[in-house]
């Protein structure tokens, strides 16, 4: 078993990482969005307003008038146009301004002139995104899940998580620590450790844990019966995806990071299947994936307290070695954006084993 070469060098980068600009982030679910609403929501330190208008279309605008500064969320949307409670300028979905009420005639101030800041924003299988950046094209594209159709999740779920982007997301991928902080019943416990091997792949932005059956010791897969065969892929630049099929039916968790800022990430976890039974459990599983969350979001806001000391981190083969493909994959693309160049995946196909 060996370590990183450069440990403290590694905490540095994790501390100092930007969060990635020229990508798709998850936004919310898109049943929090009715027509004719808004939703106020910081995602990257930036204020966003979000909406859906009277053709269902949603939208994504920089929560901000650019008159006085007023938040627009506090104002009123109509389903065409927003009004800032301020002073009455009004603008369309597109950002574009269509009337500022303080004019008088021969005033030649043109409000066709004047813009909020749009982000591209789409809605795919029920969940909104919102593109941080000036070019979508060559970016990781939204997942779109298999042999799920158009459908919206049947459970969804997102809490706030006390920690940065990074060390969020490391946490997301990490497969060690499993029976440590999700100890239970329906899952796993501490006598159950034993070794696992697992094939990788490269894939899209990021990679893959290749189809196979799941360990003995993940309790949570029995209640599906038959012989349940999971692949659980990651991609840039925040996003894993578990597909689980039975058969012919299928259960898939997309599990979305968004940095809210450089100390706060919100984790969302969405669950689709086509397992007909299933939902008369939903309100008996619901329970069980916020338990899941809840033990996510309390480990990490314990780490907050030795991170503060800035500590030397240490990631090892083969436990950690997701973790290493996640900052090489954020930095290899973030040089490919900034060199207008093609993605270059740094990931290699290879068997990974730890105990867990």
């Amino acid at each position: 078993m060996t370590a990183s070469s450069t440990p403290a060098a590694a905490a540095s980068d994790i501390e100092r990482a930007a969060p990635l600009r020229d990508v798709w982030y998850y936004a919310a679910p898109g049943r929090c969005l009715a027509r004719g609403r808004t939703l106020a929501k910081t995602i990257l330190g930036e204020p966003l307003l979000l909406g859906r208008d009277r053709a269902g279309a949603v939208f994504a605008l920089r929560d901000i008038c650019a008159h006085r500064g007023m938040p627009l969320s506090r104002g009123r949307f109509d389903g065409t146009e927003i009004e800032c409670c301020y002073h009455g300028w009004r603008f369309d979905t597109a950002g574009r301004y269509t009337a500022i009420p303080s004019l008088v005639d021969g005033q030649t101030f043109e409000p066709g002139r004047i813009r909020v800041a749009r982000y591209p924003a789409r809605e795919v299988q029920g969940n909104v995104w919102v593109f941080f950046g000036s070019d979508p094209a060559g970016a990781p594209e939204i997942p779109v899940l298999p042999d799920l159709g158009e459908r919206a999740p049947a459970i969804i779920e997102t809490t706030r998580l006390d920690a940065n982007i990074d060390h969020a997301v490391v946490g997301l991928m990490d497969p060690a620590h499993g029976p440590f902080v999700h100890t239970a019943w329906w899952w796993r416990s501490r006598g159950s450790v034993h070794e696992k091997a697992k094939a990788f792949e490269p894939s899209p932005f990021g990679f893959t844990m290749m189809r196979h059956a799941p360990s003995r010791n993940s309790n949570a897969y029995k209640i599906l019966g038959g012989q349940p065969e999971t692949e659980i892929s990651f991609r840039l630049p925040s996003v894993r995806v578990e597909h689980i099929r039975i058969g012919r039916h299928v259960v898939v968790n997309l599990t979305a990071l968004t940095p809210l800022d450089d100390r706060a990430t919100e984790i969302t976890t969405a669950l689709y299947w086509t397992v007909p039974w299933l939902t008369a459990l939903k309100p008996l599983v619901r329970p069980f994936v916020r338990a899941f969350l809840r033990q996510d979001r309390d480990i990490m806001t314990m780490q907050q307290v030795g991170l503060a000391h800035h500590p030397s981190l240490l990631l090892i083969d083969d436990a950690d070695t997701q973790a290493k493909w996640y900052h090489r994959l954020k930095a290899e693309y973030a040089r490919a954006r900034a060199e207008a160049r093609p993605f270059v995946n740094p990931v290699k196909a290879r068997m990974l084993r730890w105990r867990s």
